[in-house]
């Protein structure tokens, strides 16, 4: 029986690899690249890599369109890094903390020889880890010899990009009782996926039929708003007031979703935040750091409804893009129940901008 890591345990190695400053191998096809990344750089692991040939920082479309550098691979641009570049320069043009104050970062000169695809590995690892979505690579040469002698994680791309764009399956973990404000007749269900990614939760109000739509919500993480009581959003509000509705209603379930900033993360929902302080709207923010608008996987939500046995819902939502999915994946959405909470003079221009760029109905 064979023990060592399969490829989406070798995935997830590579994810805490990367956030720790590690560099991992990548190879596809005949080609492979030692990456690192950019927001994890360590000064002599940055040397090392430049002592092994030229190096490339491999940024989204979306913040090369901020740096006005071109994107010839188009979702991404390959940056050929200056001879006597160091971490610092990185990282000034990975992270746009500080675009305003020195907006002019260049010459900028991107690369348009060359396959692309582990760069683009790199930063699909990256952005999996919840890290800056930008990576530092240099060419490397008997990738397995290499991999062995350093110790380091070996990802062949051919065989990880099908399972990193997969949602990977999930299972119950345990589930238990737990009275809450809402409703004394609750349950908590905790939920793990297979690929060592953050665990997922249903809360079940009353006892809510299986062969029937239930009131249903699929909540994404919200420290911020869901703990704190945040005003920048709607979001501590919407978990109460659905969490109140399925109680008022004797049944319904809701389904908490790690997925915090819009599936970012804290981290980089903090780096929006302070994008935002600086006259940013949340769209434009997550495209100054590299991220599409909205990064979740609401396959999620599908999957956890049909573990708990529904096939039928009544949607919780103001964002028509939940509704498509499931109907996508294969739960029935038989009306959208409207969630309108939590406005205030705070979140004014956020809830205008979910209206007018990602369609939200308020």
């Amino acid at each position: 029986m064979p023990l060592g890591p399969d490829i989406v345990e070798r995935l997830n190695r590579a994810r805490a690899d990367l956030r720790m400053g590690v560099p991992v191998l990548l190879c596809s096809g005949g080609s492979a690249a030692l990456a690192l990344a950019a927001e994890a750089l360590d000064p002599a692991r940055f040397a090392a890599l430049s002592a092994m040939g030229p190096l490339t920082l491999a940024i989204t479309q979306r913040r090369a369109e901020t740096l006005k550098a071109r994107a010839y691979d188009g979702d991404l641009a390959r940056l050929v890094v200056p001879p006597d570049a160091g971490p610092a320069w990185v990282a000034a043009v990975a992270d746009p903390a500080d675009d305003l104050r020195s907006p002019m970062k260049g010459p900028l000169q991107s690369r348009r020889d060359g396959d692309p695809t582990l760069a683009r590995a790199a930063i699909s690892l990256a952005k999996s880890a919840r890290l800056l979505p930008a990576a530092v690579l240099v060419a490397a040469a008997d990738a397995p010899a290499l991999a062995a002698f350093e110790g380091l994680t070996l990802i062949d791309w051919d065989r990880a990009a099908p399972a990193l764009s997969e949602s990977a399956p999930i299972h119950p973990v345990v589930s238990a009782r737990v009275p809450m404000e809402a409703a004394e007749a609750g349950r908590l269900h905790v939920f793990r996926p297979d690929d060592g990614g953050e665990e997922h939760y249903a809360i079940e109000i009353g006892h809510p039929a299986r062969d029937k739509p239930v009131l249903a919500r699929l909540h994404s993480a919200c420290f911020t708003g869901d703990l704190l009581g945040s005003l920048k959003c709607d979001c501590g509000p919407q978990l109460r007031a659905a969490l109140a509705q399925m109680g008022a209603e004797g049944a319904g379930v809701l389904l908490y979703l790690n997925q915090e900033g819009r599936g970012i993360g804290l981290a980089n929902k903090m780096r929006a935040y302070s994008l935002q302080d600086q006259g940013f709207d949340t769209v434009e923010a997550n495209h100054r750091l590299g991220f599409e608008d909205d990064e979740r996987d609401f396959r999620l939500g599908a999957a956890l409804l049909k573990k708990l046995g529904f096939s039928a819902v009544r949607l919780l939502t103001n964002n028509p893009a939940k509704i498509r999915m499931m109907e996508a994946m294969g739960i029935t959405v038989t009306e959208r129940v409207p969630l309108k909470v939590g406005q205030s003079r705070h979140n004014e221009a956020y809830l205008a901008t979910k209206a007018k760029k990602s369609g939200h109905l308020l």
